[in-house]
């Protein structure tokens, strides 16, 4: 069995059950302007990765592996919002708000929409979610039974939130869960790393950590 350098062991490779997951890469997270930066935060820290992110989903097209990617957003009537959500924080702007790109995360808007550079192409599943996890209240479940998949390699952000939610989510299920170093950030430098630390502890008691190099360098020999 092909394997992947990974810790806190190596990751056992299966190609015909694995996917990409690359999480809520959105201008709104990523862009001034988006609900990222309404909150305060450092948006650079998230295009800083989008290299990466490329690299690692164009790996997995050219080994002819499922990318499936996740948007987060809301219907314009907010009736998938709740109110605690909507009113965390002390957001300049809320969710649902006009903002500089539209309404910020609603379905539809233009702040809403992936990063051009790393644009789902045709075939590549979209998974719209209203919550952190990509498994609530979504198709997600579904798809991946259809396509038999078993294994998922995570990217995206935040690395403490969305994707770290998510992947518990898939360690429920049942799924072996591997999160890219390179191809993932929070706003937080110390979250990112507790999020690593959590993930891998106890034996990968939530999933593995890899390199990039690691990964493509497995996936195009398989």
């Amino acid at each position: 069995m092909a394997e992947i350098s990974a810790q806190p062991f190596s990751f056992p490779f299966r190609k015909q059950e694995i996917a990409l997951v690359v999480i809520d890469m959105q201008r709104d997270f990523a862009e001034p302007g988006g609900f990222g930066a309404s909150l305060g935060n450092d948006v650079g820290r998230i295009t800083k990765i989008v290299p990466e992110v490329k690299r690692l989903i164009q790996g997995f097209r050219d080994a002819g592996l499922p990318v499936i990617h996740t948007m987060e957003c809301h219907r314009p009537d907010l009736s998938d919002l709740p109110p605690a959500k909507r009113n965390r924080g002390k957001p300049s702007l809320r969710i649902g708000d006009e903002g500089p790109m539209g309404r910020i995360l609603i379905a539809g808007e233009p702040g809403t929409a992936i990063l051009p550079e790393l644009a789902p192409i045709e075939g590549e599943v979209v998974i719209e979610k209203p919550g952190k996890g990509a498994f609530y209240a979504t198709e997600l479940s579904d798809v991946l039974k259809e396509k038999s998949i078993k294994q998922l390699v995570f990217a995206g952000v935040t690395t403490e939130v969305c994707v770290q939610t998510t992947m518990r989510e898939a360690n429920d299920r049942g799924y072996e869960c591997l999160l890219c170093v390179q191809a993932t950030e929070s706003y937080f430098p110390e979250f990112k790393e507790a999020a690593f630390a959590m993930i891998r502890a106890q034996g990968a008691i939530v999933g593995w950590t890899a390199d990039i190099d690691d990964i493509l360098e497995t996936i195009s020999h398989a």
